[in-house]
This record gives C-alpha cells, structure tokens and sequence, in this order.
C-alpha cells in the first residue's frame, strides 16, 4: 500500500527537484523567443510592461548567441492583432489580463535591443501558446527538429502554453528557468514546478549553453575520427 505521507512526498520531491532524462543534441533543437516585443520588454512603454523581463534580457540575449553559435536555429515570436482579430480566442476578452484600452500604435515589433536577425523568422501569433493557428509545427518538421528550448515572456501563459503544447506534439521541451520572466515574480517558482513534473526539462541558461556545448563538442570529435 502507499500512504498518502509517501505519495505527497514522491510528488513534492518531483515539483522541486525532478529533472527529465532526455539530452539535448543540437541539431535537433531549436530556440523559440517568446514575445520579447516591446509592450513586454519595452520599459514603461505599455502597461503590459514585464520588469523582470527586461532584467532577464541580456541574459538571454547572450544565450541566442550561444544557440546561433552552436547552429540551433533561433525562432521568435510576437503576441500581435492578427486577420483583424477574427482568429483570437474571444474569450479574452471577459478577462481580467485586457482590462485597459491601451492599443498597440502599430504591428508588433521584437524589442530592438534582443537584436533579432533578418534571416531568422518570426511568428505573429493571435494568442498565448505559439503553435495555436500558427505554422510552428510545420516549420519545426521541415527544420528536422524535435526539441524546443522555451525562453522570453510571459512564463506562465505564453511561455508555459507553449512548452505543454509542444509537449503534445511531441517535442522534447527546454524550459530556461531564468530565460523566462513573468509580471509577478512570485508566479514564477509555481510554474516552473508544474513544467519541471509533467512537461520540460527545466534547466538555467549556462545549463542549456554547457550542454549544447558539450554535445557539440562530442560531435565534433567523432566527426574527426
């Protein structure tokens, strides 16, 4: 029989300090930037400003360099008005998360400073998880890739969303545990938690950079062999 002390403290153990067994191989990973545009980032700029996001940026900033480095594509993507809203879940609106009428003064643009570069694409999504009507998926199977690293903003909607949708298309999820950022910081533990048990492989950005290093390394060295 399993007592309930043995099953709370199987599943505590697992929110705090579960780590799933899958490896990262470059070649099969790509970086997904989520929303790091300047309503989020920008500081001031909207009242959706996420501060810890803009603290967490050069952070991540120097990890897309590490990706790009290491020939993982890097895919952003940008929570904007698309097809004139029609394709946006309508529920949004009876919710708390759009209670101003702040409007965007145009198309959505990746805060300059993640310096974003031309030849790597973007994806305008109309709601929180990016594969929701968007081509990521597709894009993602013609890359030949199967694992996802989850950075950017929010990490508790559009970040988390998308780490447990790609979980249910089967990728292999990265969730950067200090690459991602949230408007209310006391949030961000909970969720991690929550993907570290069910969903991804939640790891810190030096984490994910040492091991993409690393399997490059090996790879290199049994390519000069």
């Amino acid at each position: 029989m399993y007592t309930e002390e043995w099953v709370t403290t199987r599943a505590r153990n697992s929110y705090e300090h579960g780590r799933a067994s899958f490896g990262i191989r470059p070649e099969r990973a790509a970086l997904l930037v989520i929303d790091m545009q300047d309503e989020f980032v920008r500081p001031g700029w909207s009242p959706y400003w996420v501060p810890a996001a803009t603290r967490m940026a050069p952070r991540l900033h120097q990890l897309v360099g590490e990706c790009r480095a290491a020939s993982v594509p890097v895919i952003w993507t940008i929570f904007d008005d698309t097809h004139l809203g029609l394709d946006r879940p309508h529920t949004l609106r009876f919710l708390p998360h759009a209670d101003t009428d702040w409007h965007r003064p145009g198309p959505a643009e990746v805060w300059a400073p993640m310096d974003r570069h031309p030849n790597e694409a973007v994806i305008r999504k109309p709601s929180y998880g990016a594969f929701y009507d968007t081509p990521l998926d597709t894009m993602l199977r013609n890359l030949g890739r199967d694992t996802v690293i989850v950075t950017g903003t929010l990490t508790n909607y559009c970040c988390g969303t998308t780490a447990r949708q790609a979980y249910e298309r089967g990728y292999k999820v990265v969730f950067g545990s200090d690459v991602t950022a949230t408007d209310d910081e006391s949030r961000q533990e909970p969720e991690l938690a929550v993907l570290r048990k069910g969903f991804a492989l939640v790891l810190t950005a030096e984490e994910i950079a040492e091991r993409l290093a690393a399997a490059t390394s090996v790879s290199d060295g049994e390519g000069a062999g």
